[in-house]
Order: C-alpha cells, then structure tokens, then sequence
C-alpha cells in the first residue's frame, strides 16, 4: 500500500521533478510508495540527470528524506547503485557521514533480501 504523501513529500518531489504533476508511478500506474526511486527509475534521463535533480535538495529535505529511509518509510531497494552513491554523498554532507553508512547497509541488506 502507498504511503499518504503529505506537504513535504510534495514539495520535495516537485524540487525533483518540476515537470512531473502527480502521484502515479509513470510506469506501473500505482501510487507512489517512495519519493527517490520514481525519480531514479522513470523520470530522470540518466544518472547525471539524476545527480542534478537531488542536487537541488537542502540539507532540511535530506534530513528529511534519511529520517524517512531509516524508518523504513522511503524504500531504496529498487534504485540502482550508481544512484544510491549518489544519495549517499548528499547524505553525508548534509546529514552527517554515519547516517550514510546506515542508509548504505540498509540499501545492502534490502538487496540481498534481509529485510
């Protein structure tokens, strides 16, 4: 079931993707459950276009966005590596460099169908 987006998911999917108006996955149809992967997956172009897009996040969104991750609110599972890299260099300087590493094991562990 899809998380309820509120205020701050928005606002945050529209610093991401100001083009894209909507909650719909733009390719399953479904609601999305996660801000992050959505945009990894269907709506930036590559992974420079991606870095671009979460370059744009303050350090309150990526506190945010780790808070979210670390409850297990925000799914990463579905991202590809080269984007959590990315995520996790934002996460270091904005949050701090041990919320990295939890996100980091957290991404490792969804991979290998620990959690």
């Amino acid at each position: 079931m899809a998380r309820e987006f509120d205020d701050k998911d928005f606002a945050i999917l529209r610093k991401l993707a100001p083009e894209y108006e909507g909650i719909l996955c733009p390719e399953s149809g479904h609601e999305f459950h996660s801000i992050l992967p959505p945009v990894s997956n269907h709506i930036s172009a590559d992974e420079a276009d991606f870095a671009e897009r979460v370059g744009r996040l303050s350090g309150e969104d990526w506190a945010y966005l780790t808070d979210l991750i670390l409850s297990g609110r925000e799914d990463l599972g579905c991202m590809p590596e080269e984007d959590i890299d990315t995520i996790l260099i934002h996460i270091g300087e904005a949050v701090s460099e041990e919320a990295a590493e939890q996100v980091r094991r957290l991404y490792h562990l969804s991979e290998c169908g620990m959690l």
